[in-house]
């Protein structure tokens, strides 16, 4: 949540514990504010047992960081050096297992594939997943069959004329052979 949310926040509960304090429901106090009425209903029960103070924000939510800020910009330094200088030289990503891996490696910090991936969005990366291709592939053969061997597999497309856009339109009763089914009673309307 952004400064500018939690000061909007803290303003909102601020104006519940007001309205509380002049013996408004919590279910008005939900209306008024544009709230839930379960936030409602929670800011009254924490109004109750511990006044304006309860209603204090505690900061955000969240586990905090487990890096110093000085590790995030030495993490941000490798991760601009990129995956090569770290080991990884098969492609040039970086995968969230492999931020994961390298936090491990140099700050001795365990982290989640998930919290790994919070903390390249936090430092202004994204993570990158590889193609996965068979270490053996030919790619001039598969080219190779794509072009020869596909072409002659393939089944032809229906032709363009073949279809049609037009609406279907029910037929008239007049338009009814004698015989068909319901043109009796067709008849009797008219």
């Amino acid at each position: 949540m952004t400064a500018a949310g939690r000061l909007r926040r803290e303003s909102v509960r601020v104006q519940a514990a007001e309205l509380f304090e002049q013996e408004v429901k919590p279910a008005e106090v939900a209306r008024r504010l544009r709230v839930s009425s379960k936030s409602a209903y929670q800011w009254h029960q924490l109004w109750r047992d511990g006044g304006i103070e309860a209603l204090a924000s505690r900061g955000p939510g969240g586990s905090r960081c487990r890096l110093s800020p000085r590790c995030l910009e030495k993490l941000a330094a490798y991760l601009d050096q990129g995956p090569a200088a770290h080991g990884w030289v098969e492609d040039q990503v970086w995968t969230a297992s492999r931020v994961a891996t390298l936090i491990g490696r140099k700050f001795h910090v365990s982290y989640s594939v998930s919290g790994a991936t919070r903390l390249m969005h936090r430092l202004g990366f994204s993570p990158q997943v590889p193609a996965r291709r068979v270490a053996e592939r030919d790619e001039q053969a598969v080219t190779v069959w794509k072009e020869a061997t596909w072409a002659e597999v393939k089944e032809p497309g229906r032709p363009a004329g073949a279809t049609s856009a037009s609406r279907t339109r029910q037929a008239s009763p007049a338009d009814r052979p004698e015989d068909a089914p319901g043109a009796d009673g067709a008849a009797r309307r008219s």
